[in-house]
C-alpha cells in the first residue's frame, strides 16, 4: 500500500473504531436507563414477528434466552463496561486522530489484548462475527504501529 492509501485506511478504521465506541456508550446508558424487565419485554416484541416464522431462529432466541432471566447487577456490569469501554475507545481514537504520540502505544496495548481476549473466546465457542472482528482489530493494530512509528520517526528528526 502506499502511504496515502495506508493513512487514509488508518483513518477510517478510527473512525469506524470511534463509532462502535460511541454505540458502546450509547448501549451502556440504555442499560443504566431502562429496566431488566422492560428489556426483557423489549427484546420479546421485537423477536416475536420473526419467531412466529421461524421458532427456531437462532438470534431471536439466543436474545430472547439472553434477556429471559436479567438480573439488576448483570445489567449494572453489562452497563459498567460498556460505558468504560466505550470511554475508553472514544479517548484513544479521538487523541490518535490529533496525532498526540502518547496515545498510539496505549491504543496498540488496548487492541493487543483485545484481540487476544477475542481469540481465548473464539476458542471458546468459534463465531464468524468474533473471526471477522479481531481480523479487524488486527489490521487496525497493524496501522496504528505503522503510523506511531511515522509519527515518532518524524519527531525525532526535528
Amino acid at each position: 500500500m502506499t502511504e496515502d492509501r495506508v493513512d487514509r485506511a488508518f483513518r477510517i478504521s478510527l473512525w469506524l473504531k470511534g463509532a462502535d465506541g460511541a454505540l458502546e456508550l450509547l448501549g451502556g446508558l440504555l442499560l443504566l436507563i431502562v429496566p431488566p424487565d422492560a428489556l426483557g419485554s423489549l427484546v420479546s416484541s421485537l423477536t416475536r414477528h420473526e419467531l412466529s416464522e421461524d421458532r427456531h431462529d437462532i438470534i431471536a432466541n439466543y436474545l430472547l434466552q439472553q434477556t429471559h432471566n436479567l438480573s439488576k447487577s448483570a445489567t449494572v456490569f453489562g452497563a459498567l463496561y460498556l460505558l468504560t469501554h466505550g470511554v475508553v475507545k472514544l479517548v484513544l481514537v479521538v487523541s490518535v486522530l490529533r496525532e498526540r504520540l502518547w496515545a498510539y502505544p496505549w491504543m496498540l496495548a488496548f487492541l493487543i489484548a483485545f484481540i487476544v481476549y477475542q481469540g481465548y473466546r473464539w476458542a471458546l465457542l468459534p463465531s464468524v462475527w468474533l473471526a471477522l472482528l479481531t481480523v479487524f482489530d488486527i489490521f487496525v493494530a497493524v496501522l496504528t504501529w505503522i503510523e506511531y512509528r511515522k509519527h515518532r520517526a518524524a519527531l525525532v528528526a526535528t
